[in-house]
């Protein structure tokens, strides 16, 4: 080095090189503190190795193992907010129902009657869709969705409405959603794994109408109804998980689910609505202006606008204290939804918290024990709203006396007639109430 070169020396970068061996130092000092604790309190490394473990579910223990299980934030609204405008049932009226055909009739979803009041009609858990025909000879198959079926593959009895029947489902059917049209007496069906279909009045195999949607397959149909120009509007419940799995749309909230129309003389199927959580029932009003249609995940009911100023719009008009699933309008204009109820403030946190929903539902325990960890207990309400949302009627059966699940309520001759998909019989009720 020449020694006539002068050198400067900064003073903030002086200070700089004073420091940097200090905080050098201070570095090594925090990580012996660091092996020191851990040396100590060795649990803490299990513990992050337990932790790590759980969130991989390497063995799959976990409800979700074996799923592409990404939870998502829902929309939905405020527990505290819906609960404390909801009005209560507080004697249980829909616990006096009567338990109709016992053990005769399997997850009975959908309930319908005919242009010549012949019924009800059900589409069941085994795969096929089914009529009353009298006390003499009771129910007898009227249609199936798949030249699939046979009795020995699908027809599981009792079992129908278990897992044992989940294996064969897709292969069976699943008819869920059942509306007549009141012109040409034909059966429009949805079915799970069969997308939409029609049968003729007198029954048989149903001839498949929509299949696919912009070349993709429609993989969870559910419920339709029926237009005045012949137009069907029909739901699909997800692109991800079939009916099957269907749990685990509510648990990761996905919104991958549709509304959809198809247009028989095209014999075209047109996507109306997509980016929905659970899309479920769906209901055209008496006049045909709108349709409503219920959001399973989201706790709620959506307005469709078919006619006016606001057409192709959507409107929530009633935010609801659980899950619903089928809606029907009756003869004055007003419908009727089936809910399972209810919500708890626990569910609400799991919603807001998608981090911490995946870890929850990873951890090794069935899923009917972190059900009950966070207040889940289910139990059957059925309320009827005017066409702006308004709460009419709330039925509720807190005891699970009629049903611990309700799928749709269908008010005809009289009577409510009670669907579920979980159980094997249909309940009815006369309405008018006549309780004092």
């Amino acid at each position: 080095m020449n020694s006539s070169i002068p050198i400067y020396y900064h003073p903030k970068i002086l200070h700089t090189y004073v420091l940097l061996p200090q905080r050098t130092h201070m570095e090594k000092r925090i990580l012996q503190l660091k092996d020191e604790v851990l040396l100590q309190h060795p649990y803490l490394i299990v513990l992050a190795v337990i932790l790590s473990f759980i969130i991989m579910d390497p063995l799959q223990l976990s409800p979700v193992g074996g799923h592409d299980f990404r939870p998502v934030k829902n929309d939905i609204a405020s527990y505290q907010k819906v609960m404390e405008s909801w009005p209560r049932d507080n004697r249980s009226r829909l616990g006096l129902g009567n338990l109709e055909f016992k053990d005769e009739i399997f997850g009975p979803e959908s309930l319908e009657f005919d242009i010549w009041g012949r019924g009800p009609y059900a589409g069941l858990a085994d795969g096929r869709i089914v009529r009353w025909i009298g006390e003499d000879a009771g129910w007898e198959t009227f249609a199936l969705v798949t030249s699939n079926w046979t009795e020995k593959l699908c027809s599981k009895g009792v079992d129908s409405t278990t897992h044992k029947q989940w294996k064969v489902e897709s292969r069976c059917g699943r008819p869920l959603g059942l509306r007549f049209d009141r012109k040409s007496g034909d059966l429009y069906i949805a079915d799970s794994y069969y997308g939409l279909l029609v049968v003729g009045p007198e029954g048989g195999l149903a001839t498949p109408l929509a299949t696919h949607v912009d070349g993709k397959p429609i993989l969870f149909a559910n419920d339709l109804d029926i237009h005045d120009n012949g137009s069907i509007f029909f739901t699909d419940t997800s692109k991800k998980y079939n009916r099957v799995d269907h749990f685990f749309i509510m648990l990761e909230g996905e919104a991958t689910g549709r509304l959809l129309r198809y247009d028989p003389p095209t014999r075209t199927t047109h996507v109306v609505l997509e980016g929905l959580a659970f899309p479920n029932g769906v209901q055209l009003s008496k006049d045909q202006s709108f349709l409503l249609f219920t959001e399973t995940t989201n706790c709620r009911i959506i307005k469709y606008f078919l006619e006016g100023s606001d057409k192709g719009t959507i409107e929530i008009i009633a935010d609801l204290p659980g899950f619903p699933d089928n809606i029907r309008l009756n003869e004055k204009g007003q419908f009727w939804v089936a809910i399972d109820c209810c919500r708890t403030k626990a569910q609400e946190f799991l919603i807001h918290n998608p981090w911490f929903r995946s870890i929850y539902f990873r951890l090794p325990i069935p899923m009917s024990y972190l059900a009950r960890l966070v207040g889940m207990r289910m139990y059957s309400m059925v309320s009827l709203l005017s066409d702006n949302g308004d709460i009419l009627e709330v039925l509720e059966d807190k005891k699970g006396v009629v049903m611990k699940l309700v799928s749709e309520v269908k008010e005809a001759n009289g009577k409510l007639w009670i669907g579920t998909v979980a159980h094997n019989h249909i309940a009815t009720l006369p309405y008018p109430l006549q309780v004092h």
